[in-house]
């Protein structure tokens, strides 16, 4: 007896047998009345590269960040080194490069502070992350690392624009207080200022993003030495020649860095997983990269006299930085809009594992 709702149904195609391996509700009798089940949606047929995804989609969904997020990896970049050059500074008396680092940091960390906001869409969406504290997760890590760094730094560096404004900011009693904690204050800022350079690198690391995942090892490497090279450089721009020789000496051991972290970190990767670091936008972004910091770094071991060439070489570290993180940043998106770079290093990961012999975990029974 047919119900009045399987009346109205078609009666269900018969089906062809196909070939090739199938991912989807089992096989069920045909009936003509239309009271089987039916399938909603057509067969998937798993094709023998898995090159074009699930119904021509991406396997991993490409992150929805924009330029902001880019942005704001550099300049959390400049900001925790101008951190660290600045408590060094401060340890060795170099008043002028202090100030300077302190201030350049400060607004590093604010305009990307900006950013990052302005691609969250709301500002409570951050204030949000800070509610709880979790160690396994990079984002809530992060902005607790943000939160303090920008604290720490913003007393240092308000004391040093009560100086530089003679005394005139409407602190009244907080004077002395601030006078009081200065010093620990500069010195946390550099103590937080490494961990603020590299979390993104462990951000970025601990997605499923291809290129990103793939180098998950080696990007905190290249991002330390990028932030060298994008504090040095602005100390460079900022500071007389005759207080800079500690950002010189960072430049060029921060250019030295990049360019052996970046190989380093390329030779480790999966072949395909590296691709897009060598193609379209993001290849032209590290060709010029480790261009920029190679000259860069010879400016600035020979600009000890010189305050043009000084302020040239930094202008150049600062760009190579800047290509450094926008050309990882722009591979990770490449690499997630294509399935080929996400299949084809995990069937090469599979493949090594069962040559080692392991055979008997979830990985390779289950493929």
């Amino acid at each position: 007896m047919t119900s009045d709702y399987d009346a109205t149904r078609p009666p269900e195609p018969s089906r062809k047998r196909r070939r090739g391996k199938r991912i989807g509700a089992l096989r069920r009798p045909c009936r003509a009345d239309g009271s089987a089940e039916m399938s909603m949606v057509p067969d998937v047929e798993v094709e023998k590269l898995s090159g074009a995804g699930y119904y021509g989609h991406p396997v991993v969904k490409p992150p929805p960040w924009g330029d902001e997020i880019a942005l704001y990896l550099f300049l959390g970049g400049v900001a925790g080194g101008s951190g660290v050059l600045a408590a060094g500074a401060q340890l060795t008396g170099r008043d002028a490069l202090r100030r300077n680092t302190r201030l350049g940091g400060l607004a590093a960390v604010g305009v990307g502070a900006v950013a990052l906001v302005a691609d969250l869409g709301r500002p409570d969406r951050f204030y949000n992350m800070l509610r709880t504290f979790k160690v396994t997760s990079p984002m809530s890590v992060g902005s607790w690392i943000l939160s303090a760094f920008s604290g720490a730094l913003g007393v240092a560096a308000v004391a040093d624009i009560d100086r530089l404004t003679g005394e005139r900011l409407p602190l009244g009693p907080l004077r002395s207080v601030l006078r009081t904690v200065e010093a620990p204050a500069g010195l946390a800022a550099g103590g937080v200022g490494p961990l603020l350079a590299v979390y993104t690198a462990v951000l970025l690391g601990d997605t499923a993003t291809p290129t990103w995942n793939a180098m998950h090892r080696d990007l905190p490497f290249v991002f330390v030495s990028s932030a060298s090279l994008a504090a040095s450089g602005l100390a460079m721009v900022t500071t007389p020649v005759g207080e800079a020789a500690p950002a010189r000496v960072l430049a060029a051991l921060g250019a030295a860095g990049d360019v052996a972290a970046t190989r380093i970190m390329e030779s480790r990767m999966d072949s395909v997983a590296a691709e897009p670091l060598h193609h379209g936008t993001p290849g032209t972004l590290m060709r010029w990269a480790e261009r920029l910091a190679v000259v860069g770094g010879i400016g600035a071991m020979v600009s000890g006299r010189s305050r043009i060439l000084s302020a040239a070489s930094g202008m150049t570290l600062l760009a190579a930085s800047a290509c450094t993180r926008f050309g990882v940043f722009h591979a990770g998106i490449e690499s997630a809009k294509d399935p080929r770079y996400t299949i084809i290093p995990q069937k090469r990961h599979l493949a090594a594992r069962r040559a080692a012999g392991i055979v008997d975990d979830s990985i390779t029974t289950g493929y």
